[in-house]
C-alpha cells in the first residue's frame, strides 16, 4: 500500500477514476449514481487534491503497477476538539482484483496509520446489507445502528446505511 499525497494522487487520478467507476457501475454505494463517467470520476478524484496536501485527508493505493486496484482514505475533522478521531471513507476494491485481502489490507493500512497519527476513534457508514459489513465486522468494528433511506445507490434507491465504529490505542497526537 502507498500513501498517496497531492502530487501522487494527482499522477494516478486517472486509474483512481477508473476504480471509482468500475465500483459505482458495479452497484456500490460510495456515494454516486450510476453511470459514472470517468470524467465525473477524475474531476472528483483532482478535487481530493487539495484536501489531502492540507491534511484533512489522507488516502492510500493498493497498485499493481501503474494501475490503482484499490484506495481507502481517512477525513480528519478540522475542529480543535475532533482531532482524536477520523472518518474511514472511500474503501473500493475493484471487481477484478476482490477475493485477494486488498480490501482487508487496505483497511488494516488506515487503521494503523491513524493510531500512529494519534487517532483513537474512527468511525464510518456503509449501505446496510452490503458485503462492505462483513469485512468491517470481522475487523473489529462495532455497529451503532442503522438509519433508513440514508443514501440513493447507484440506481438511485433510497437505501439504508449502517455507522460503525472503532477504538484505537491511545498513542500521542501527532497531527
Amino acid at each position: 500500500m502507498i500513501r498517496l499525497d497531492e502530487a501522487r494522487l494527482l499522477e494516478h487520478a486517472g486509474t483512481l477514476a477508473d476504480l471509482l467507476c468500475d465500483t459505482v457501475n458495479g452497484g456500490a454505494s460510495v456515494g454516486f449514481l450510476a453511470p459514472l463517467t470517468r470524467a465525473e470520476a477524475l474531476a472528483w478524484w483532482e478535487e481530493r487534491a487539495a484536501d489531502v496536501a492540507a491534511g484533512r485527508l489522507a488516502v492510500w493505493a493498493a497498485c499493481e503497477g501503474e494501475r490503482v486496484l484499490g484506495t481507502v482514505s481517512l477525513a480528519f475533522p478540522g475542529k480543535t476538539n475532533s482531532r482524536h478521531r477520523a472518518e474511514l471513507v472511500k474503501l473500493m476494491v475493484h471487481r477484478e482484483a476482490r477475493g485477494r485481502g486488498l480490501g482487508r489490507g487496505l483497511l488494516a493500512t488506515a487503521q494503523d496509520a491513524a493510531a500512529a497519527a494519534g487517532v483513537t476513534l474512527l468511525h464510518l457508514d456503509t449501505e446496510t446489507g452490503s458485503p462492505a459489513e462483513n469485512l468491517y465486522r470481522s475487523a473489529g468494528w462495532t455497529p451503532i445502528g442503522a438509519i433508513p433511506d440514508y443514501a440513493a445507490d447507484p440506481g438511485g434507491v433510497l437505501r439504508p446505511t449502517t455507522i460503525y465504529y472503532k477504538r484505537l490505542p491511545a498513542a500521542a497526537l501527532t497531527r
